[in-house]
C-alpha cells in the first residue's frame, strides 16, 4: 500500500528536520543577502542563525502534523527585533524570505525523493502560506507591543531631562549631556524658548509649529506642561529667529511668549522664564505672540504682576463708577492710541471716529484718572496700567 499525500510530506519533512542545523544556517544567510536590513549591526549572526533553526522547527513539525505551530515563537521573535531597532518592514521582508527558502526546500526534496507528489505539494502549499499569515501576524504584533513599550519609555525619559532643563533642577554635566543627546542640540549656539498659554489641559496650542518650523529648516523640541507648551528652538541665523516669530504668528491659539536668543542650552531655564513673563504680557484671552526684546512695556508689567495691578487700581479705578460701555471707550481709546504710536489721527481714522471725539475722550480720561496724555509721566503710567489692566481684565475695584 503506497504512502497518501501526509504520509510521504511526514516523511519529507522528518528528512528534513534531521538537517535543521544545516538549514537553518542556510536560511541565515539567505535573510542576510534577500533582506539584507536584517542582519548588519542590528542582529548578530550567530543570533540570527539560532533564531532561524528554532523557527524552521517550528514550521516543519507544523506541516508534518507533529506539533501545532507555536505562534508565541514569533512575537518573542517580534520583541526582540523591536529591541534591536529592526524595522517592521524589514521583519515581515525576513519572515517572507524564510517562508519562501522553506518552500523552495520541500520541493526540491520532493523532487529529489518523489515521497510527495504534485497533488501533495498543491496540498502543502496551502498549509505553507497559513504558517506564513499568523507566523507574521503574531511576530508584527510582538513587534508593536514592544516598539510602543520602548516609544513611552522614551517619551518618559525625553520629558524627565526637558524638565530638568527648563527648571535647572538636578541639571549636573552628565544631565545635561543626556538633555544635548536626547534634543539632537548642541551645548553652544544661539536658541530661543517658546512658551503657549494651555487653555484647557492635555492641549496643545502649538500642535503643528514643529512641522512648520521644520518645513523653514528649523529644529525644535516640545514639552506640555500642565500650563504651558514649551518649545526649545534651535536657531542658526538672526533670519531664522524671524521666521520663527512669522510661523508662531500663524499657528498661536492662546498668547504666546518668545524668549530674547541665548548661546548656552544651560540657561535654558532663565530662558523660559523670559518666554513665559513675555506670554504672560499679552492680552487675557487672547492669541498674539510677544516677543520679549519688543514689548518691554507689557513684559515689565507682566514681570511685577502684583505691582502692575496695583497700579493699575490706582489709575483706573475712578472709571469703574462710569457705564460699562463708557469705560470699555475710553480704555479702548487709549489702547488704541498707544498702538498708532500717539498719533491722533490715526486713533481716530482706526476707531471710525473725528479727531477731536478722540481727544474728548482723553480729557474724560484725565478728568477721572489724573494722568494726562501730552506729559511724560503721565503716559508712563497709563501705559503700564493699561497693560497691567489687560493682562488681568478683572474691574480695578475688585480685590485682587
Amino acid at each position: 500500500m503506497t504512502d497518501g499525500p501526509a504520509d510521504g510530506l511526514a516523511k519529507l519533512v522528518a528528512g528534513l528536520l534531521e538537517r535543521a542545523d544545516e538549514l537553518g544556517d542556510a536560511m541565515a544567510e539567505r535573510i542576510r543577502s534577500e533582506a539584507s536590513d536584517h542582519g548588519g549591526n542590528c542582529v548578530p549572526l550567530a543570533e540570527l542563525r539560532e533564531s532561524c533553526r528554532v523557527e524552521l522547527r517550528n514550521v516543519l513539525r507544523a506541516l508534518a502534523g507533529q506539533a501545532p505551530l507555536d505562534p508565541s515563537l514569533g512575537a518573542d521573535t517580534g520583541r526582540r527585533r523591536a529591541r534591536q531597532n529592526v524595522p517592521e518592514t524589514t521583519l515581515i521582508a525576513s519572515y517572507r524570505v524564510g517562508i519562501r527558502f522553506i518552500w523552495e526546500l520541500l520541493i526540491a526534496e520532493a523532487a529529489e525523493t518523489g515521497l510527495v507528489d504534485h497533488e501533495g505539494l498543491v496540498t502543502a502549499v496551502s498549509s505553507i502560506w497559513a504558517v506564513q499569515d499568523r507566523l507574521i501576524e503574531e511576530t508584527i504584533a510582538g513587534h508593536r507591543e514592544a516598539t510602543t513599550e520602548l516609544l513611552r519609555n522614551a517619551e518618559q525619559e525625553r520629558s524627565a531631562l526637558l524638565e530638568a532643563l527648563l527648571t535647572n533642577r538636578s541639571l549636573d554635566a552628565g544631565t545635561l549631556l543626556a538633555a544635548i543627546d536626547v534634543l539632537r542640540m548642541p551645548r553652544y549656539g544661539r536658541f530661543a524658548v517658546v512658551a503657549a498659554e494651555v487653555s484647557s489641559f492635555g492641549r496643545h496650542p502649538l500642535a503643528r509649529t514643529e512641522q512648520a518650523l521644520r518645513r523653514s529648516g528649523i529644529h525644535s523640541v516640545w514639552h506640555l506642561r500642565p500650563d504651558t507648551h514649551v518649545g526649545i528652538v534651535q536657531l542658526g541665523t538672526d533670519r531664522q529667529y524671524d521666521q520663527l516669530v512669522e510661523v508662531l504668528e500663524g499657528e498661536a491659539v492662546s498668547r504666546t511668549g518668545v524668549s530674547p536668543p541665548y548661546e548656552d542650552l544651560y540657561d535654558t531655564g532663565t530662558s523660559l522664564w523670559y518666554a513665559k513673563t513675555a506670554m504672560q504680557g499679552g492680552r487675557a484671552g487672547g492669541c498674539a505672540v510677544t516677543v520679549f526684546d519688543d514689548c518691554l512695556v507689557a513684559v515689565a508689567a507682566a514681570a511685577a504682576p502684583e505691582i502692575s495691578r496695583r497700579l493699575a487700581r490706582n489709575v483706573f479705578g475712578p472709571l469703574d463708577t462710569l457705564q460699562q460701555a463708557e469705560r470699555d471707550v475710553l480704555l479702548d481709546t487709549l489702547e488704541t492710541w498707544l498702538a498708532c504710536g500717539g498719533s491722533t489721527e490715526e486713533t481716530a481714522r482706526r476707531m471710525y471716529c473725528h479727531p477731536n471725539t478722540v481727544r474728548q475722550r482723553f480729557r474724560r480720561i484725565t478728568e477721572y484718572t489724573g494722568r494726562s496724555t501730552s506729559e511724560p509721566h503721565g503716559i508712563a503710567e497709563l501705559c503700564i496700567a493699561l497693560y497691567a489692566l489687560r493682562q488681568n481684565p478683572r474691574r480695578t475695584t475688585e480685590t485682587p
